[in-house]
């Protein structure tokens, strides 16, 4: 006979959230030293950034992001305010 209720059973183990990565590297334009997320780098110095596909692991999508409007909303811009 099952004496333990099923409303306490424990709950499921949580998915590990994926948190970026700080990652450094040298700026191929000038050799300043940047840094970024997950392989993303953006030079302060000279302006050079490197592509978004180069990264060390796929971008979000959009309906990923928490401030996305839904489908079928019109993109607002809010420093236009």
């Amino acid at each position: 006979m099952d004496v333990w209720p099923p409303e306490l059973d424990p709950l499921p183990e949580p998915e590990p959230l994926v948190t970026p990565e700080i990652t450094e590297a040298s700026c191929r334009k000038c050799g300043t030293r940047v840094s970024g997320l997950d392989g993303r780098y953006a030079c302060g110095v000279c302006g050079w950034t490197n592509d978004w596909s180069e990264g060390h692991r796929p971008l979000p999508s959009t309906e990923d992001d928490p401030d996305y409007p839904g489908p079928g909303a019109s993109p607002v811009n809010p420093l236009a305010r």
